[in-house]
């Protein structure tokens, strides 16, 4: 009969003893306080810790390419460009007066050097003057095409082209500083051997603990989800019901938000949404709905999807009036309209949660909202979310990256840290239509976040300009000339 080897049975026992212990810690000090919302402080020692290491390298690395005479990579910033605004009617009419004063110096030294042959230099400036201003009313009251004309929109494509504020803002942002992930900054290629050796051990660290935990709380808070909202969902309708759900839905989410590391400050608590109100917020990355729902429960609207997505929302629906349509629904406005609006009229059902930009933008601005939301209801709940990009870039880049290769950036990055801020409920007021209310709301985001408030469409990142964008410059060229050719024929 043969003995086992000793050496097989001790492997065995410190396997066993390993994931008992990390279990063991993985609930105590993580899965636990999830589930009561409590916090023990070790995530924001940890985003300290990372700051003064992050300080530490940027300084090694600025010093060791002073030392080598290499030239630091500065990411492009803001503002290309720098030129006062004008309108199209104010750019023709310089364009045309600075081609009419050419003409006219030439003339003018024509006519002067004539007159110092035949008449007084007296007469000469006399005459140039009067060619000016006679010129000056021939500019201002012509109404007909000119051919300068064309550099005005030749400069303004240009000018769009080379200081470009719709693609930009789907890209990563570049960090100044280096955060000891390569994919953040070009600077990492100057860097001396301890900075090497630490940026050598934060991949370890990354990859070999903190990408395993993140997984398993992953996977946790995902499979209690589908477990537990379908085991509710089996209870009768009811206030026992809707408490039980309100309740899972916060542990699991929580316990997703620890599987990211994330790092949430949430402001000005008092204007959280309400039940039967809508919640509108910018959108950076598909984990907004976790940064959100993990301080407080929002009906989600969304497409119906197939695969592990939907599971989760066939159970999520079971215990929460969540709103799923199918493919072919989602393009039916007004089914979309009326079942939003039903949900809105019923005071006791959850707020809804949408992001009316409709794609991910790199949380450097935010970009038009569309309107449907706000033709639902007369008031909405803003929320401006802000990532700080230096622990881990949250924007999702739908173009190039996919949904698996995402997640596994994001949970491999140091950490997620935003900041989350509840700003009063906004309603529209009398004679404002859904357009104007959407802008000014978005405005509100934009200036509590710190983001940029554009007017362009983010449906630009996949498709092309609409032709209502080149209409409209046509029709303010055409006013501009039928409306000089009505002054001319009054005066």
């Amino acid at each position: 009969m043969a003995v086992p080897f000793p050496f097989d049975n001790l492997v065995c026992m410190l396997l066993g003893i390993s994931f008992t212990v990390w279990f063991t810690l993985l609930l105590v000090f993580i899965i636990v306080p999830a589930i009561f919302g409590l916090s023990f402080g070790i995530r924001r020692l940890y985003m300290k810790t990372l700051l003064k290491v992050f300080e530490w390298a940027t300084l090694r690395i600025e010093r060791g390419a002073k030392e080598k005479n290499h030239l630091l990579y500065k990411p492009y910033t803001n503002g290309i460009i720098a030129k006062e605004p004008t309108s199209l009617e104010e750019e023709l009419t310089e364009l045309r007066r600075s081609g009419s004063s050419r003409d006219l110096d030439s003339s003018s030294a024509t006519s002067s050097s004539s007159s110092s042959s035949s008449c007084s230099s007296a007469s000469a400036v006399a005459s140039s003057a009067s060619a000016v201003a006679s010129s000056a009313s021939a500019v201002a009251s012509s109404a007909e095409f000119d051919m300068s004309d064309i550099f005005s929109f030749c400069r303004r494509g240009v000018e769009s082209i080379v200081d470009d504020e719709v693609t930009k803002r789907f890209t990563a942002e570049e960090l100044e500083t280096w955060n000891l992930l390569t994919r953040s900054n070009y600077n990492f290629q100057h860097i001396s051997t301890r900075l090497t050796v630490l940026w050598g051990i934060g991949v370890v660290i990354r990859y070999g603990v903190l990408l395993p935990l993140r997984v398993t709380l992953a996977i946790t808070g995902v499979g209690l989800l589908v477990v537990i909202t379908s085991i509710i969902g089996l209870l009768p309708s009811g206030r026992a019901k809707s408490f039980l759900s309100e309740k899972v839905h916060l542990m699991c989410y929580r316990i997703c938000v620890r599987a990211l590391t994330a790092i949430i400050t949430y402001h000005h608590s008092e204007n959280k949404p309400r039940n039967g109100g809508i919640c509108v917020a910018n959108h950076t990355s598909p984990i907004d709905v976790i940064i959100l729902a993990s301080d407080g429960c929002y009906a989600m609207v969304g497409q119906i999807h197939g695969g592990l997505m939907g599971v989760i929302q066939r159970s999520m629906v079971k215990a929460a009036p969540h709103i799923w349509f199918e493919r072919s629904e989602v393009k039916d406005r007004h089914l979309v309209a009326k079942r939003l609006s039903d949900h809105v009229e019923d005071k006791t059902k959850l707020p809804i949660l949408i992001f009316p930009e409709g794609t991910c933008i790199n949380n450097t601005s935010v970009m038009m909202f569309k309107k449907g939301s706000f033709e639902i209801a007369s008031t909405v709940y803003p929320v401006a979310i802000k990532y700080d990009p230096r622990f881990g870039d949250a924007f999702w880049n739908s173009s190039k990256f996919g949904m698996v290769n995402y997640l596994l950036r994001m949970m491999s990055s140091w950490a997620i840290v935003c900041s989350v801020w509840y700003l009063p409920p906004m309603t529209r007021e009398e004679g404002e239509d859904a357009v104007q209310f959407a802008n000014r709301v978005k405005a509100a985001i934009a200036r509590q976040g710190g983001l940029v408030d554009l007017l362009w469409d983010g449906g630009l990142k996949r498709g092309k300009v609409k032709d209502t964008f080149k209409e409209e410059q046509q029709k303010l060229y055409s006013k501009i000339l039928v409306g000089a050719q009505e002054n001319r024929s009054r005066s």
